[in-house]
């Protein structure tokens, strides 16, 4: 989506947080004082359905007192914790579906404050195999799901569908030719470092061939499907700033609108 859904949190939490407080502290007391004057000028307690008309709250102060404490809480949890995410696209196979449900931690790459992404605490730097959500830096708006290959000072290439980083090849194992009789695809179990995935190569597609130097506060991303992924072998690199989080589970597969949504799949990320 091309809508910055976390500024509309921050937006209607906001407006209910004001609507709320400004209920509490004028609109309330008001209210309170307008029955304690009916009951003086009446002698007495007042009737139930009297009582209720001077006290009753206007449908906007309603709506807004109750959606503030979920609004707040959801901003909280998605912001500083845990977001859910869909995949969209085939970049990841075979390690991510297209329509997977996944889970993002987001303060695993430190504490970030909501929309404007501005790291407030650092906790933990992305490793080498992790997979990360981060911002698309030609349009920060999207957020995209890529494999971290190169950190800051390595020196990264690619050829012949292999990655050297530092001048060291990545071991591939091929575990299956798709269809059998005439591949079209190889599913490989490639290494980094100790991080063991699987990922898509096409037989007949030839490879991007080149070499990158991934500079300071900045990572290198590669989708694990090899010749059907737009990531930093063509537009370069993540600063740390456009970090999102590190995808460590898939709680559900929903590969349609009209299709039954499927939770038998639910399984961490490697």
């Amino acid at each position: 989506m091309d809508f910055d859904f976390a500024l509309l949190l921050v937006i209607a939490t906001a407006v209910c947080g004001i609507i709320w407080l400004y209920d509490k502290v004028l609109l309330a007391p008001k209210r309170r004082v307008t029955l304690e004057k009916a009951e003086a000028q009446a002698a007495g307690a007042l009737p139930e359905d009297v009582v209720a008309k001077i006290t009753h709250e206007p449908g906007w102060v309603d709506t807004g007192r109750s959606m503030f404490p979920v609004l707040f809480i959801v901003l909280v949890l998605r912001s500083f914790l845990v977001e859910p995410f869909q995949i969209p696209s085939g970049s990841m196979l075979p390690t991510l579906q297209i329509g997977d449900f996944i889970l993002v931690n987001k303060y695993h790459y430190g504490i970030r404050l909501p929309v404007s992404n501005t790291k407030v605490m650092s906790l933990n730097d992305p490793k080498r195999g992790d997979v990360a959500v981060f911002r698309y830096p030609k349009q920060p708006n999207i957020n995209y799901i890529k494999r971290v290959i190169g950190l800051p000072g390595d020196r990264v290439a690619y050829v012949n569908k292999t990655l050297y980083i530092n001048g060291e090849a990545q071991s591939q194992e091929l575990l299956a030719q798709l269809p059998p009789n005439r591949p079209q695809r190889l599913v490989m179990q490639e290494s980094l470092g100790d991080v063991q995935h699987q990922i898509f190569r096409d037989v007949n597609r030839k490879g991007i061939v080149g070499e990158w130097v991934v500079p300071e506060g900045h990572y290198f991303m590669v989708g694990d499907n090899r010749d059907n992924s737009n990531d930093g072998r063509y537009w370069g690199f993540v600063p740390d700033e456009l970090l999102v989080g590190k995808a460590f589970a898939v709680w559900m597969h929903w590969e349609s609108f009209l299709s039954i949504p499927d939770f038998g799949d639910a399984r961490a990320i490697n």
